[in-house]
């Protein structure tokens, strides 16, 4: 029985994802490089350390050491600009009316700090469909390890398998398939390209199906 929702935040909630490539893509332009989609989407749904860290691919293609403390703030505040006027995509809202509706509260599970998640949930106007919150400042090992999606299932008060997790990334489906929880790949710009093979279920959008349709499916 479905008892719960977990969501991911960038990328799935809003698409910040596209806002941050975008900055970084023009960084890497500035200094005569190129950043393809395919080199970051290895680090979407995740930090740099574990799969590519773009920070350390730029100084080895230029040659040149950078200010990253400097630099994050510029790319912060180039994201900013870039997210300003963005709403939530389509179909968020109409789930998480739907969840409330059914009774079946929801979490958000994401590798980014609790400050950004919190922020932009808030300019939504959306932290109230949320029980919880599980960032990186909760847990010691961000996506693709399980950590995250754990957190949230246990402060849900629910059993892996009474839960499903929506996800844009595939770091957050490797995460999901490492707690053991179902996983509803709803892919972006970022993340169009990828193999969500193990996905549970796979959709163009949140607004193509109905949480309904995941509770008989779970019946």
């Amino acid at each position: 029985m479905l008892r719960a929702l977990i969501f991911d935040f960038d990328g799935l909630i809003i698409d910040t994802e596209s806002a941050i490539y975008e900055s970084w893509r023009e960084l890497y332009a500035s200094h005569g490089q190129v950043l393809t989609i395919e080199q970051w989407s290895q680090c979407v749904g995740t930090d740099f350390s574990s799969v590519y860290d773009p920070k350390l691919d730029l100084e080895q293609l230029t040659g040149l050491t950078f200010d990253w403390v400097a630099m994050d703030r510029q790319l912060y505040d180039r994201v900013s600009v870039l997210l300003d006027g963005y709403d939530a995509l389509p179909g968020v809202r109409e789930r998480l009316q739907e969840a409330r509706e059914l009774g079946l509260p929801c979490s958000i599970a994401s590798s980014s700090p609790l400050s950004w998640v919190s922020k932009h949930v808030e300019n939504l106007g959306l932290r109230d469909y949320f029980a919880n919150i599980s960032t990186r400042d909760h847990v010691e090992r961000i996506k693709p390890h399980p950590d995250l999606f754990l957190d949230a299932a246990q402060k849900l008060d629910v059993g892996t398998d009474e839960v499903i997790v929506f996800e844009d990334s595939l770091n957050g489906l490797k995460a999901a398939r490492a707690a053991g929880i179902r996983c509803v790949v709803v892919p972006g710009p970022t993340t169009r390209h990828l193999d969500f093979s193990g996905a549970w279920q796979h959709l163009a959008s949140l607004d193509s199906t109905s949480v309904s349709d995941f509770a008989l499916m779970l019946k």
